[in-house]
């Protein structure tokens, strides 16, 4: 899917073409991966169009301080070999300043792209092996010094929700050691929190069980869920997203597998727990921004970006909140020397417990610097109700993390 924002930015793209990098900023250009017909589909058409209307309604009210974005938002289908094509296509033809990505396997697989060309990328993966620009942790994969993102990683987001668990569990008055278990596919988004979160969960006291494979890919997961049921796991971290969720969940339940089920800050929505019906009655889940419904301030430029008071997810928000902060750093760069991708890195570290302007409320305060890209440590909690087919989502827990050099990267 192509989205050209305007023909004067268009028209605009071509002179810079033409004359080259250094010519005045009469528009730049923003790439915009997203996945609406891939394996991550499910939440990625709901993540994918709070990044694009949002670029489209910051170039409907000037730009960056007067510069068009020029942008293209194309469906790569959750292929890494078709977001590294793309992104090349992009940094040759185009003079990219900056990127709004996706995927944990694409996000990964670029890295050094990225940081060999200064090309700052926002993605929608929240893989710990990101948030290390300098690569001093011997833990992380690969120095990541022009990758950001907007929320916790999925590191932190399971350790917070580990957390949760240790304190839920003596909240019960249970007695004796709580198991705690990994399900999710062998991939690198669901891999990616899988040693961390389990070294955290070990401190905090919890048997940690050896990792049970679920397909991303819906299906019949009964003998998982046996698995699980015979393991005598308390506490299961989802780590995959949407249908194969949904299958997990109901799988467990038709077999009689008594557990709590604590998911990424992408397995967890209204649309997720209405797909699972009654069988999702007490789901938790991490999530990284305010909900629609919330009564805060910035929720009136959310609801102006989206267009019309439909109900969005907290994914069409968070995406928000991701191209804002872009949007500020590449505000701060054209004030400080002009928008390379250089400065626009740099405008992400010019400010602390940063929110976005008219997002007050909605985005949670971050703060990015050149050594640590951590950009928060809180995890908000929610857990899902559902009875009689009407669906709740309450706040149970806000959990603020310590920064830990161990933990970087990683």
């Amino acid at each position: 899917m192509k989205n050209v924002l305007t023909a004067t930015a268009c028209a605009a793209l071509l002179a810079t073409a033409l004359s080259g990098p250094a010519a005045a900023e009469d528009s730049v250009f923003v790439g915009h991966l997203e996945d609406i017909t891939g394996a991550t589909g499910f939440v990625g058409k709901l993540y994918g169009p709070g990044v694009a209307d949002a670029l489209k309604y910051i170039n409907e009210h000037g730009g960056i301080d007067g510069t068009p974005l020029e942008v293209e938002s194309v469906d790569y289908a959750y292929e890494v070999p078709r977001a590294i094509s793309q992104y090349k296509q992009w940094t040759s033809r185009n003079h990219m300043v900056a990127m709004q990505g996706w995927g944990t396997g694409d996000t990964e697989a670029l890295i050094s792209f990225v940081a060999k060309d200064k090309i700052p990328v926002w993605s929608a993966s929240y893989s710990g092996h990101l948030t290390d620009p300098t690569g001093k942790n011997p833990k992380t994969k690969k120095p990541a010094p022009y990758n950001f993102f907007y929320g916790p990683s999925y590191s932190d987001g399971c350790r917070a929700l580990a957390q949760w668990a240790a304190e839920d569990w003596k909240a019960m008055g249970k007695e004796g050691v709580p198991k705690f278990i990994h399900a999710g596919d062998n991939h690198p988004y669901p891999n990616a929190p899988k040693e961390a979160c389990a070294e955290y969960a070990t401190e905090l006291g919890f048997e940690v069980l050896p990792p049970v494979v679920v397909s991303l890919k819906p299906g019949d997961f009964k003998a998982q869920c046996l698995t699980i049921k015979e393991s005598g796991a308390n506490y299961v971290y989802v780590a995959n997203l949407g249908p194969s969720v949904v299958s997990l969940v109901k799988s467990c339940k038709t077999v009689g597998t008594d557990v709590k089920f604590m998911a990424n800050i992408w397995g967890g929505d209204r649309n997720t727990l209405e797909a699972m019906g009654e069988d999702g009655d007490g789901y938790v889940f991490v999530a990284a921004n305010a909900f629609w419904t919330d009564d805060v301030p910035g929720m009136k430029l959310v609801k102006e970006i989206a267009g019309d008071d439909q109900y969005r997810t907290h994914h069409y928000i968070r995406g928000i909140c991701s191209a804002y902060y872009m949007k500020e750093a590449m505000e701060w760069a054209k004030a400080n020397g002009g928008m390379t991708g250089e400065n626009i890195r740099n405008g992400m570290y010019a400010k602390t417990d940063w929110v976005p302007k008219g997002l007050e409320g909605v985005c949670i305060p971050s703060t990015w610097t050149a050594e640590d890209h951590r950009g928060m440590l809180t995890a908000n909690i929610y857990q899902g109700h559902v009875k009689d087919g009407e669906i709740s989502i309450e706040k149970i827990a806000e959990t603020t993390l310590p920064r830990r050099d161990d933990w970087l990267g990683y």
